[in-house]
């Protein structure tokens, strides 16, 4: 009887602490006039909390509900990465091959400038091409022609006609091209379009990754929203397709809790995929920016963060991964606003006091 009367216990501590962590974390969202927000925390061996609140589309009642699917924007770095760190694995390409000699045909109108970079400096933002997003205004969808694969090699090549980008501070060139032209890369040494690569890990990872904004294939997923709070209607971005491997993936915070948690795996050298030094490499070799992620060194406590925020206009996404503390956090919204980002920071201080960093 006193084993079940514990076993009670520790359920219902649990339960109240569960009820705990979605009260703070939904009215931090109503705070933030955030529509609706999925967030979870991981170690290596464990989900400690992943929760879905809120709405997926502003005045409607349609709640968010466990296995929607959030865009998560630039956080696709590190899928992209990942995925060519198993290429250079199968030796199907390697760290310091360079782009041009993957595609000669475009060195005749390349700058000298660019004739050394290398996948590795494309994949941690040294490729010193000059930067591209979603709100760029040129080049314009009728500038190029063929498919999206097509345009998104003419989009290289002409970045490569000009003049490189400064070196900012840290001594980086951040730009979305260098990740296009990443993505070439994987997929002339695999073979397989960037779309099926994913397709390939997912399978592997038994993780469902698809593209764009989530109610462009079903109207009864998370809708994104604007500053203004307005939902985006479904519609196709030709420059999503252009910045595929760059930031366009969608997925639900369950399947993707999977991936985040194998770096805290690797790290421990507990991953098939990779060795840990790859690992390492990936996330915390490079100042600043490694391989999809961003990189520092908590000043309190000494530990080392990897982190990077995707943000496509609709929908804010926000990753932590701790190596000495072993947790990972997780915060999908569907909004893009700057209320969202500081509700995005409140929660992720409250989680890493409750749960560690």
């Amino acid at each position: 009887m006193k084993y079940l009367l514990l076993a009670g216990f520790i359920i219902t501590t649990l339960t109240v602490r569960s009820q705990s962590v979605v009260s703070l974390a939904d009215s931090i969202r109503r705070q933030y006039q955030i529509p609706g927000m999925a967030f979870a925390v991981v170690s290596s061996d464990s989900v400690l909390a992943c929760h879905s609140i809120g709405v997926q589309r502003m005045n409607k009642e349609y709640p968010v509900k466990a296995g929607d699917r959030f865009h998560i924007g630039s956080n696709t770095k590190a899928i992209t990465a990942f995925i060519a760190a198993l290429l250079v694995k199968e030796n199907k390409l390697q760290w310091n091959t360079t782009f041009l000699s993957m595609f000669p045909e475009l060195r005749w109108r390349t700058r000298y400038v660019y004739d050394t970079v290398t996948l590795a400096n494309l994949l941690t933002f040294r490729g010193r091409v000059q930067g591209y997003t979603y709100t760029s205004s040129t080049p314009a969808f009728t500038d190029l022609h063929g498919d999206y694969a097509a345009q998104r090699k003419q989009l290289a090549a002409n970045f490569l006609t000009q003049s490189p980008m400064k070196l900012d501070a840290n001594k980086m060139t951040p730009s979305n091209v260098d990740y296009i032209m990443a993505g070439l890369m994987l997929e002339k040494a695999a073979g397989k379009p960037y779309k099926e690569l994913v397709a390939d890990l997912g399978r592997q990872l038994h993780i469902d990754f698809q593209f764009d904004y989530p109610n462009l294939k079903d109207t009864l997923q998370p809708w994104g929203h604007n500053e203004q709070l307005q939902p985006l209607r479904p519609s196709v971005d030709y420059k999503m397709n252009w910045l595929l491997a760059a930031g366009n993936i969608n997925v639900s915070l369950e399947d993707y809790l999977r991936f985040i948690q194998l770096p805290l795996k690797g790290l421990k050298g507990k991953s098939a995929l990779l060795p840990q030094q790859t690992f390492e490499q990936l996330l915390y070799s490079m100042p600043v920016f490694s391989y999809g992620w961003f990189n520092e060194t908590d000043q309190e406590t000494g530990h080392h963060i990897a982190a990077n925020e995707g943000n496509a206009g609709a929908f804010i996404t926000k990753v932590q991964v701790i190596r000495e503390a072993d947790r990972a956090y997780i915060i999908f919204t569907n909004v893009s606003s700057a209320a969202a980002q500081e509700g995005i920071a409140v929660l992720l201080k409250a989680l890493s006091v409750r749960y560690g960093r």
